[in-house]
């Protein structure tokens, strides 16, 4: 199975898990979210609502899935859901835009999502003037391609994620050249990054590890209009590798 891996390798394989957001009839926000959660989604309303509990369907999905585990019995930490509360052991990123919710997971190791559209890239000339370095403005300028842009936006988003980090002031702690060379901050540290292409997304993942690897992806069926923890089977989904590389010391 996706994500079985139980922690013993010293360079556990991440995975990915999807689901895409349904529409349907409004209900109460489902008794399983923690304390922490139904404080949080009491801010939203509507679509958003939506997403942000469809979101915490899908962790828990992800955990029970890697951890062998009902999701019923899964849940995240409280606050950012970076890694997992119950049971423990096992790192999250979540990310989700447009309809299309992810979780990674991995056992015990930093992870990093990202995903975008393939098409959301307006203005983009403009992001990379204001955050990027002037090497990575140089190359994309003249490639004048805005999937370009977008694959090296993704890997700065993954990059902060598995780095711990927010995105202000911090956007140049990665630097992407030409042909997707990349480096970081964090010398002494292994450091992969995995791109794709899944169900119309670009999805970027960043991870500690001595070796690049592609993620094991899985997508799930949608929860079900009340959001009950089924356990989701999963569906047939195309994907398209785009490139892997180690992430090397900028100093």
């Amino acid at each position: 199975m996706a994500g079985s891996s139980n922690g013993s390798s010293p360079d556990p394989r991440p995975a990915i898990w999807l689901c895409h957001q349904t529409d349907g009839i409004e209900a109460p926000p489902p008794a399983w979210l923690t304390g922490y959660e139904q404080d949080t989604v009491r801010k939203f309303s509507g679509p958003r609502e939506r997403e942000y509990v469809t979101s915490r369907w899908l962790i828990r999905q992800a955990i029970g899935k890697s951890a062998n585990l009902p999701p019923h019995q899964c849940r995240p930490v409280a606050g950012r859901p970076t890694a997992s509360g119950r049971p423990d052991g096992w790192q999250l990123s979540l990310s989700h835009s447009h309809g299309l919710s992810a979780c990674a997971t991995r056992a015990s190791s930093p992870i990093g999502l990202d995903l975008e559209p393939c098409q959301r890239h307006p203005q983009w000339q403009k992001v990379a003037r204001r955050w990027f370095t002037a090497v990575e403005q140089e190359w994309l300028f003249r490639e004048d391609d805005p999937n370009a842009f977008l694959k090296v936006w993704t890997l700065k988003e993954a990059w902060l994620k598995a780095t711990g980090r927010g995105i202000a002031g911090n956007l140049q702690t990665l630097e992407v050249r030409k042909n997707f060379e990349i480096y970081g901050d964090q010398p002494g540290e292994d450091w992969q990054a995995s791109c794709c292409y899944i169900e119309g997304y670009l999805v970027t993942l960043v991870f500690r590890g001595s070796r690049p690897q592609w993620p094991d992806i899985t997508l799930l069926e949608p929860p079900p209009g009340d959001f009950s923890l089924v356990d989701a089977v999963s569906m047939e989904a195309s994907w398209e590798p785009l490139f892997q590389r180690t992430i090397r010391p900028k100093y």
